[in-house]
């Protein structure tokens, strides 16, 4: 990444936890988990690391998406708003495809299901409008990339209905575009990423990007890493603001 990049993210991380900081007041009494662990200070600081992880999952990540991408690439959307038509017919084999990875009637593979849903008509037929959001979006070298961006251990549903949402992009470019399910990080890290629910909806080889995966392949080899060290650097840089929050609340109890 080039310094300005970096000093983009910085600003953005400085910022959204400095709002966090002057918004975050008296935190709801927990009787029972205070007198198991015997400590109110800990009660709090869970309950802003909970506030931060939420604050991550729903701005953060795709915001850096767009600082790092933008350089690489010809239009770089974050929250892109997506409609087209869909014919009965594209509808009708998507949910063929998705009924028969449910059931393990097939296994995932993203380049058979895209020559299926492309060979559907996309005529002046019956159908539907279709409107989704894009978390990220970028053109580079021409092609068109469309990524869902999830938290990192989503249920079997979630599963099944980022994999409905591709293959409906898919159908409504009415091309061979590229679509991902993104992870921002492995939870599993340093092991490989292993949730069960995952198994039989998703092409892992294919249309998954999970943690550095995901990072190096908008930003370059060595996205990640740097991403971590800034992450590192404002965190040094706020803990005695978290701290001195953490005993402003603890003093009005």
């Amino acid at each position: 990444m080039k310094e300005e990049q970096k000093k983009k993210i910085r600003e953005l991380l400085g910022t959204k936890i400095k709002e966090k900081l002057e918004k975050f007041g008296e935190v709801s009494y927990i009787p029972f988990l205070e007198k198991l662990i015997q400590s109110r200070e800990s009660v709090i600081m869970y309950s802003f690391i909970h506030s931060l992880a939420t604050m991550l999952g729903m701005a953060i990540y795709e915001e850096i998406a767009k600082i790092i991408a933008e350089p690489l690439s010809e239009e770089v959307d974050i929250r892109k708003p997506v409609k087209g038509f869909l014919s009965d017919e594209q509808i009708k084999i998507i949910e063929d495809i998705i009924n028969d990875l449910k059931l393990g009637n097939r296994k995932p593979d993203k380049e058979k299901e895209i020559h299926q849903v492309l060979q559907a008509c996309k005529g002046k037929e019956e159908g539907r409008e279709y409107k989704a959001i894009a978390d990220f979006f970028m053109i580079r070298n021409s092609k068109k990339y469309y990524f869902e961006i999830k938290t990192s251990k989503p249920n079997k549903d979630v599963f099944v209905e980022s994999k409905r949402k591709l293959l409906y992009w898919v159908a409504m470019e009415q091309e061979h575009i590229f679509t991902y399910l993104a992870f921002p990080y492995n939870p599993y890290y340093p092991k490989d990423y292993k949730h069960f629910p995952i198994k039989g909806i998703i092409d892992e080889r294919k249309e998954l990007l999970i943690g550095e995966d995901f990072w190096d392949f908008i930003g370059g080899s060595g996205t990640y890493r740097e991403i971590i060290q800034i992450f590192d650097e404002v965190g040094k840089s706020i803990k005695s603001q978290i701290s001195q929050k953490i005993n402003e609340i603890i003093s009005k109890r």
